[in-house]
C-alpha cells in the first residue's frame, strides 16, 4: 500500500517506507504503566506519514532506514493521520534488502 492511500480508521495496513525524521524519546503515563514513546516520520513516492514507536522500537530505527510496518492501524490526532503498531504488529527494518541492492548495483 502507497501511504497517499492510507485513511483513517484503516486497520491492518501494511506499508514501506523510509524513514525521515524521529523525535525525542518521552515519557508518557499509559494503562500499561510510564512508558517511553516517540515519533517517527516514515515517506514514499506517494507521500509521508507519522509511526508512534514504543519502547524497543525506539532505539531499532535510524533516520535514513527502510522500514516495513504490518498489522498497524490508523488514527487521526490534531487532523494528522498517523499509524499506530500493536503488540500484534511488526516494525522490520530492511537493511538486509538495502545493502543487497547495493551490492548488485556495483557489481
Amino acid at each position: 500500500m502507497k501511504i497517499s492511500e492510507i485513511q483513517r480508521g484503516m486497520s491492518n495496513v501494511i506499508v514501506d517506507g523510509e524513514v525521515i525524521d524521529i523525535s525525542e524519546t518521552r515519557e508518557v503515563n499509559t494503562r500499561y504503566g510510564r512508558r517511553s514513546v516517540a515519533d517517527a516520520i516514515i515517506e514514499d513516492d506517494s507521500g509521508q506519514i507519522k509511526i508512534s514507536l514504543w519502547e524497543n522500537q525506539i532505539d531499532s530505527v535510524r533516520v535514513g532506514d527502510k522500514v516495513s510496518v504490518s498489522g498497524a492501524y490508523v488514527t487521526e490526532f490534531r487532523e494528522t493521520l498517523q499509524l499506530n503498531i500493536p503488540r500484534s504488529g511488526k516494525l522490520e527494518v530492511q537493511k538486509e534488502k538495502a545493502e543487497e541492492e547495493n551490492i548488485k548495483d556495483l557489481e
